[in-house]
């Protein structure tokens, strides 16, 4: 049986705790950057192992997109490389990592096992509500030996419908020549007749100093051979600016609403790489109330920029970690229930990216003991995206869906 959703790159183990101060002095208070393997602290496995067994871990990567997407009945995999050690192969994150997913029903059969570097691993400094944001340290590990040759096996292999690779901007290798090996990679991957989707992820400190700063930051040029080559493609709202300002003449953003910014970054992502194209692409902004897309259809028309507010936002957000990634698994999963009307663009736009935006909803809002929890399948979902309601709360979220 061939695979609905193929997920690659960037297997990593989330870690939590209070005492983790060290991540605010190497990446700064509240920011977030990758670092060398070399820095990474020195706990010893039997701690870490232990503090995942406290339940101060998750996993990261394809851990906030794959879960989701399978629980709703499609078939995923995920290809990453982990690695080696002394729980049945594997380090005690990878082996996190992989019982996290093959709990949930991913097939882990394109996993490699890194021979030298551990698996990618993040230390977050949690802190409570009343105090800023701590730091985020994360290190690639073996995520910066992705080999395109090693998972192009898993694509014969699986056939799968969509392939998603997580992230650009995260990997030494899979970044390696200015981007374009990744952006031939993902031509190769259509080739196969897969819909592809990238996103990028540059963990570049705090959003809002760079902005302002207006200066280009160097992983988002890996983007110029990536996206005329990618069918999908969403970012967040500040990374949206400083995409433009690495590729571009910086704009001054805070002469105009977040609105107008939205819409003209759009229009300049898509006047810039869509020219000439002639199949099906949906590029789009994901902001805090929804997001927003532009779409591209085969005969070269385009539709949008438009606005999508989410009708699920009501509730308390537990943890705004992975809300990208949550929004992405439920535009993919619409996309993969309905892949002949994407490839001719007769996909209902609106409502893939309302899907999104339940998705992302129902992941920041639940706990951190039981992230995917909320998630239905796929015609329960459906159901709620169609009823054109807009939920007063939480409560009555989930008791739509059950």
């Amino acid at each position: 049986m061939a695979t609905d959703v193929l997920i690659l790159n960037t297997g990593v183990v989330d870690l939590r705790r209070p005492d983790f101060a060290f991540a605010d002095k190497l990446v700064g208070k509240g920011g977030l950057a990758k670092c060398k393997t070399k820095d990474m602290p020195s706990y010893s496995q039997e701690q870490l192992r232990e503090w995942m067994e406290q339940g101060f871990a998750t996993a990261g990567g394809p851990g906030n997109t794959a879960p989701l997407i399978a629980r709703t009945g499609l078939k995923v995999a995920v290809g990453v490389n982990l690695g080696k050690g002394d729980y049945d192969g594997l380090d005690a994150q990878g082996r996190l990592f992989h019982d996290m997913m093959t709990a949930n029903d991913i097939d882990m059969s394109a996993t490699h096992v890194h021979p030298c570097l551990p698996t990618g691993t993040t230390f977050i400094h949690s802190t409570s509500g009343e105090e800023d944001r701590g730091g985020i340290a994360y290190f690639p590990n073996a995520n910066n030996d992705f080999d395109f040759e090693i998972f192009k096996g898993a694509v014969k292999q699986l056939k799968p419908s969509i392939v998603y690779y997580m992230y650009s901007g995260l990997s030494d290798r899979g970044d390696a020549n200015e981007g374009r090996d990744l952006a031939e990679f993902i031509k190769w991957c259509r080739s196969k007749g897969a819909i592809t989707i990238v996103d990028s992820h540059t963990l570049t400190g705090n959003p809002g100093q760079l902005i302002k700063a207006g200066k280009p930051i160097k992983e988002y040029r890996l983007l110029e051979p990536l996206l005329p080559e990618v069918d999908v493609f969403f970012t967040s709202c500040d990374e949206a600016k400083l995409i433009q300002n690495t590729l571009a003449p910086p704009r001054t953003w805070k002469k105009f609403t977040e609105h107008e910014n939205n819409l003209h970054f759009l229009n300049f992502l898509t006047e810039r790489f869509w020219p000439g194209d002639n199949r099906t692409k949906l590029f789009g902004v994901t902001v805090s109330n929804g997001a927003y897309e532009m779409h591209n259809y085969p005969d070269g028309r385009s539709g949008g920029p438009n606005k999508i507010e989410s009708r699920f936002m009501a509730g308390e957000v537990v943890d705004l970690v992975g809300a990208g990634d949550s929004f992405r698994a439920g535009l993919i999963t619409y996309i993969a229930h309905n892949l002949n009307r994407f490839t001719d663009s007769s996909i209902d736009f609106t409502e893939a990216v309302q899907m999104g935006n339940l998705f992302a909803s129902l992941f920041i809002k639940a706990s951190l003991e039981d992230r995917y929890g909320n998630i239905k399948a796929y015609d329960k979902m459906l159901k709620v995206v169609r009823s054109d309601v807009s939920y007063p709360n939480f409560e009555a979220l989930q008791a739509a869906l059950h």
